[in-house]
């Protein structure tokens, strides 16, 4: 009876790669990712990483789906298969490393989030870094992998690009919420971190978020106030939540006119630096 049940999903696994190896468009593309990230089998790994890299956000989301759905089996081809050329393939692996929560993916995490040339990457990973699952390390490297989250999660709070501030921020709340009662010593440059976020970040929706966060914190500490910040302005952000971040975006888009990696953003520099050579 195994037997006959293993090759009928033998068969079944064959004829959903072989859908989406013969999808001749983006909606064909989309339905059978999705199918086959619905099947959650082992042997579709290699065919959902290859969807990761398709010019198709649709098939990339089911994909992570199904690689999460697979879970810890996923985790070493992920690691094995990331592009380092293509960056939007790349964040599309990162995020479904964080939503696997998988100890073996946190080197590439830290990486990732402090250094990686992509906004999209930097964000992800630091989302990532907020939801590992703590209780499957090593009773020995817990303590020291939970340190090494939260010194990047405090570098990439002063992240340029707002996003992947917002993103650090919810994963150091996360992170907190595990360590805040076994490591009294570590409260103090988080709660300093945020407190300075709440007061000098030029964007409201991070402040917003920091707010959050702190009153999050202060339930844990079991104080009235975590903060000094008045509560008038949080007031008025959070009753106009949704156009503050609507606002937000549109312009973030006019800032990037042109996506990441596309040649036109270095024109400028280009030209200088010929310029420089002429003289």
């Amino acid at each position: 009876m195994l037997f006959y049940r293993t090759l009928l999903m033998s068969d079944s696994l064959e004829a959903l790669i072989h859908a989406v190896d013969a999808a001749d468009s983006s909606t064909s593309l989309l339905k059978a990712v999705h199918n086959l990230s619905e099947a959650g089998l082992e042997g579709a790994i290699p065919t959902l990483i290859s969807a990761l890299s398709y010019n198709n956000p649709g098939a990339a989301v089911a994909a992570v789906n199904g690689l999460v759905k697979i879970g810890e089996p996923a985790v070493p081809a992920i690691l094995e298969q990331l592009d380092g050329h293509n960056y939007t393939a790349r964040a599309w692996a990162i995020r479904a490393l964080a939503g696997i929560g998988d100890p073996r993916g946190l080197t590439t995490l830290l990486g990732a989030a402090t250094a990686d040339f992509a906004m999209s990457v930097r964000r992800a990973a630091a989302k990532g870094l907020g939801s590992l699952k703590w209780h499957q390390f090593a009773e020995d490297e817990s303590e020291i992998a939970q340190a090494e989250a939260m010194d990047a999660l405090l570098f990439v709070c002063d992240d340029e690009e707002w996003v992947v501030r917002y993103a650090a921020v919810a994963a150091l709340q996360s992170l907190a919420g595990v360590i805040w009662h076994l490591y009294p010593d570590w409260q103090s440059p988080i709660l300093a971190k945020f407190e300075q976020m709440a007061t000098q970040d030029s964007v409201w929706a991070v402040r917003a978020r920091v707010w959050m966060a702190q009153q999050q914190l202060q339930t844990l500490l079991g104080l009235e106030k975590a903060t000094s910040i008045s509560e008038e302005p949080r007031n008025e952000i959070f009753a106009n939540w949704g156009s503050t971040l609507e606002n937000l975006y549109r312009r973030k888009a006019q800032e990037r006119p042109f996506p990441e990696g596309d040649p036109r953003r270095f024109r400028g520099l280009a030209a200088s630096l010929t310029s420089q050579n002429d003289v």
